[in-house]
Protein backbone atom coordinates (compact mmCIF):
# COMPACT_ATOMS: atom_id res chain seq x y z
CA UNK A 1 0.00 0.00 0.00
CA UNK A 2 2.05 2.90 -1.33
CA UNK A 3 1.25 6.48 -0.38
CA UNK A 4 0.21 8.91 -3.11
CA UNK A 5 2.20 11.99 -4.15
CA UNK A 6 -0.28 14.74 -5.07
CA UNK A 7 0.82 18.02 -6.62
CA UNK A 8 -2.25 19.81 -7.96
CA UNK A 9 -5.99 19.84 -7.33
CA UNK A 10 -5.72 17.05 -4.72
CA UNK A 11 -3.47 19.09 -2.41
CA UNK A 12 -4.96 20.40 0.84
CA UNK A 13 -6.85 23.61 0.14
CA UNK A 14 -7.47 22.74 -3.51
CA UNK A 15 -10.96 21.82 -4.74
CA UNK A 16 -10.47 18.06 -5.24
CA UNK A 17 -8.87 17.49 -1.85
CA UNK A 18 -12.12 17.64 0.10
CA UNK A 19 -14.05 15.78 -2.59
CA UNK A 20 -11.71 12.79 -2.83
CA UNK A 21 -9.31 12.67 0.15
CA UNK A 22 -11.07 14.07 3.22
CA UNK A 23 -11.67 11.29 5.75
CA UNK A 24 -9.71 8.71 3.72
CA UNK A 25 -6.19 9.67 4.76
CA UNK A 26 -4.07 8.85 7.79
CA UNK A 27 -1.33 11.40 7.06
CA UNK A 28 -0.55 14.24 4.65
CA UNK A 29 2.90 15.81 4.64
CA UNK A 30 4.93 18.09 2.37
CA UNK A 31 7.23 16.36 -0.11
CA UNK A 32 9.03 16.85 -3.40
CA UNK A 33 9.53 14.59 -6.38
CA UNK A 34 12.79 15.07 -8.27
CA UNK A 35 13.29 14.49 -11.98
CA UNK A 36 9.91 16.03 -12.81
CA UNK A 37 8.78 19.29 -14.36
CA UNK A 38 5.35 20.79 -13.78
CA UNK A 39 3.17 22.15 -16.59
CA UNK A 40 -0.03 24.15 -16.36
CA UNK A 41 -2.84 22.31 -18.10
CA UNK A 42 -6.34 23.64 -18.71
CA UNK A 43 -7.46 23.89 -15.08
CA UNK A 44 -5.10 21.28 -13.67
CA UNK A 45 -1.40 20.48 -13.74
CA UNK A 46 0.68 17.75 -15.33
CA UNK A 47 3.89 16.39 -13.84
CA UNK A 48 6.19 15.45 -16.69
CA UNK A 49 9.11 13.14 -16.19
CA UNK A 50 12.34 14.78 -17.28
CA UNK A 51 14.43 13.00 -19.89
CA UNK A 52 18.04 13.20 -21.05
CA UNK A 53 20.15 16.09 -19.77
CA UNK A 54 17.18 17.79 -18.10
CA UNK A 55 16.66 14.74 -15.87
CA UNK A 56 20.05 15.42 -14.31
CA UNK A 57 19.26 19.11 -13.79
CA UNK A 58 17.61 18.64 -10.43
CA UNK A 59 14.12 19.88 -11.31
CA UNK A 60 11.43 18.89 -8.82
CA UNK A 61 7.70 19.13 -8.23
CA UNK A 62 6.30 20.19 -4.84
CA UNK A 63 3.30 18.50 -3.32
CA UNK A 64 2.09 16.33 -0.48
CA UNK A 65 2.68 12.72 0.36
CA UNK A 66 -0.73 11.28 1.24
CA UNK A 67 -1.01 8.06 3.22
CA UNK A 68 -4.45 6.47 2.95
CA UNK A 69 -6.22 4.82 5.84
CA UNK A 70 -5.75 1.06 5.34
CA UNK A 71 -9.51 0.44 5.21
CA UNK A 72 -9.89 3.12 2.50
CA UNK A 73 -6.87 2.24 0.36
CA UNK A 74 -8.45 0.03 -2.34
CA UNK A 75 -11.43 2.34 -2.79
CA UNK A 76 -9.19 5.43 -2.89
CA UNK A 77 -6.91 3.86 -5.51
CA UNK A 78 -9.93 3.11 -7.73
CA UNK A 79 -11.38 6.58 -7.14
CA UNK A 80 -8.14 8.38 -8.01
CA UNK A 81 -7.67 6.23 -11.12
CA UNK A 82 -11.17 7.29 -12.22
CA UNK A 83 -10.52 10.96 -11.41
CA UNK A 84 -7.31 10.92 -13.46
CA UNK A 85 -9.04 8.86 -16.19
CA UNK A 86 -6.30 6.25 -15.88
CA UNK A 87 -6.75 2.68 -17.09
CA UNK A 88 -3.72 0.40 -17.05
CA UNK A 89 -2.38 -0.14 -20.58
CA UNK A 90 -4.80 2.26 -22.29
CA UNK A 91 -2.97 4.32 -24.96
CA UNK A 92 -5.64 7.04 -24.64
CA UNK A 93 -4.69 7.86 -21.02
CA UNK A 94 -3.93 11.49 -20.23
CA UNK A 95 -2.10 10.38 -17.08
CA UNK A 96 -0.15 7.27 -16.14
CA UNK A 97 0.04 6.05 -12.55
CA UNK A 98 3.68 5.22 -11.81
CA UNK A 99 5.75 4.38 -8.74
CA UNK A 100 8.50 6.93 -8.04
CA UNK A 101 10.57 8.26 -5.14
CA UNK A 102 9.30 11.23 -3.12
CA UNK A 103 11.40 13.11 -0.59
CA UNK A 104 9.88 14.30 2.67
CA UNK A 105 10.99 17.61 4.20
CA UNK A 106 13.21 15.69 6.65
CA UNK A 107 15.08 14.10 3.73
CA UNK A 108 13.49 10.66 4.03
CA UNK A 109 12.87 9.08 0.64
CA UNK A 110 9.79 6.88 0.11
CA UNK A 111 8.22 5.14 -2.87
CA UNK A 112 4.84 6.56 -3.84
CA UNK A 113 2.22 6.47 -6.56
CA UNK A 114 2.10 9.58 -8.73
CA UNK A 115 0.03 10.43 -11.78
CA UNK A 116 2.30 11.78 -14.52
CA UNK A 117 1.51 12.95 -18.03
CA UNK A 118 1.14 10.01 -20.43
CA UNK A 119 3.89 9.85 -23.10
CA UNK A 120 1.95 11.59 -25.89
CA UNK A 121 0.71 14.32 -23.56
CA UNK A 122 4.22 14.75 -22.09
CA UNK A 123 5.76 15.19 -25.55
CA UNK A 124 3.26 17.92 -26.38
CA UNK A 125 3.83 19.71 -23.09
CA UNK A 126 7.61 19.59 -23.50
CA UNK A 127 7.21 21.11 -26.99
CA UNK A 128 4.68 23.89 -26.33
CA UNK A 129 3.33 23.65 -22.79
CA UNK A 130 3.44 26.33 -20.12
CA UNK A 131 6.13 25.32 -17.63
CA UNK A 132 5.59 26.22 -13.97
CA UNK A 133 9.20 27.16 -13.19
CA UNK A 134 8.84 26.83 -9.41
CA UNK A 135 7.49 23.28 -9.67
CA UNK A 136 4.70 24.32 -7.29
CA UNK A 137 1.10 24.44 -8.55
CA UNK A 138 0.20 26.95 -5.85
CA UNK A 139 2.61 29.56 -7.22
CA UNK A 140 1.39 29.41 -10.82
CA UNK A 141 -0.71 32.58 -10.65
Amino acid sequence: MLPFFVYGTLRPGEHNHDLFLRGRTRAEEPARMRGMALYDGPGYPYAVEEIGERARGGSAVSGELVTARPESYAELLRTLDELEEYTAGDPANLYERVEREATRDDGTVVRAWVYVAAPTVAAGLRAWGKLIESGDWRTRR
